[in-house]
């Protein structure tokens, strides 16, 4: 039995669809199983003991370089043995969780005569499929969606595991990061994700540097800010407002890192964004700032989380540009910060 996953991005998205892998090996202990990814995101599920093969897209890399007269003969050469060891597999199973019309082309290219999705999804996708799953109530969480595919496709009934496999160069890398810093053990850690994707769930580098600074104050704790290469200006501008000191992680840590380094933390607060996903995946207690996106739908997935969010009547609005930021700007430092110590302070009661 050979079978192919294909899920390509984004971060929070691939954390979401481990759980389903788990539920196929179970099912098919001796198959084979591919993953299709993105290279963005392919570091999380590499050296999984459920996954024999990564099969990775270098889809943005090809797009940047197929135009460029030094790089196009070669991105094109590229392109074709991509597809020929997407092809040579002969895959009994395709298992599209992704849903968009890039995985359906991706799907239909694998060649394989069995090809699951579910129907009605978005961009035509479903064009590509020969088995239709009926559609998902839209506000079903993405875990259990995707879950209720596996499941379709013959996966186990399990309960949901999101396992990252830890490397030792990842522990190494965190430590050497904890030293340098002179964070200690049985020191009080709180990780901040301040970035993401979509400008209107951000919440405003000022309000993080702010809330910051009352953690350090009032609740004796060290403050690690996370983000990559991308948030380097966003995270420079939060820890330059700040009276405390702060350790800064921006581009500094590969995605396996950060899961380490979010196993070792007290808890987190972050916006809706992948590392808020690696924080859940790890078990770490996430405090979660929404506004245009619903959190019954892709939060951070289990009991140990608490979301804030604004009650206007236009959140969600699932929009990525927006005139006003109201939905996040009604969040407050004190609501913020009141949540962090009433998680403390249950952790530390449990």
């Amino acid at each position: 039995m050979k079978i192919l996953i294909v899920k390509l991005s984004a971060i929070g998205d691939v954390v979401h669809t481990l759980p389903c892998l788990e539920s196929l090996r179970a099912a098919y202990p001796e198959s084979q199983i591919t993953w299709l990814i993105e290279e963005d995101a392919n570091e999380i599920i590499k050296g999984h003991p459920c996954l024999d093969h990564v099969l990775v897209s270098r889809r943005k890399t090809w797009i940047k370089n197929i135009f460029k007269p030094s790089k196009s003969i070669q991105t094109i050469h590229e392109i074709g043995s991509f597809i020929k060891e997407l092809r040579r597999k002969d895959y009994d199973i395709v298992v599209d969780f992704q849903g968009l019309f890039k995985s359906g082309v991706l799907t239909r290219l694998s060649g394989s005569k069995r090809r699951v999705g579910y129907d009605k999804s978005r961009e035509f996708s479903y064009f590509f499929l020969n088995e239709r799953v009926l559609p998902y109530n839209q506000d079903l969480h993405a875990v259990q969606r995707y879950i209720n595919l596996a499941r379709y496709s013959g996966g186990k009934a399990i309960e949901p595991k999101f396992f990252i496999p830890i490397q030792e160069d990842n522990i190494k890398c965190v430590k050497k990061f904890l030293i340098e810093n002179n964070i200690k053990e049985g020191d009080r850690i709180i990780a901040i994700n301040p970035g993401s994707g979509w400008d209107t769930k951000l919440w405003g580098w000022e309000r993080f540097s702010a809330l910051s600074d009352r953690i350090i104050d009032t609740l004796d704790a060290r403050i690690v800010l996370t983000g990559s290469e991308n948030d380097r200006s966003l995270i420079d501008a939060i820890s330059n407002k700040m009276q405390g000191a702060v350790c800064n992680t921006a581009g500094r840590m590969s995605l396996k890192d950060l899961a380490y380094l979010l196993s070792l933390v007290d808890l987190m607060v972050t916006t809706d964004t992948g590392p808020m996903h690696i924080a859940s995946a790890m078990e770490t207690p996430t405090i979660a700032l929404f506004g245009p996106t619903a959190p019954w739908r892709t939060g951070p997935y289990g009991n140990n989380h608490t979301i804030i969010k604004s009650n206007l009547e236009c959140s969600p609005c699932f929009k990525k540009r927006c005139d006003t930021t109201k939905c996040m700007e009604e969040i407050t430092v004190d609501r913020v910060l009141s949540a962090v110590s009433e998680k403390l302070s249950s952790l530390e009661n449990m």
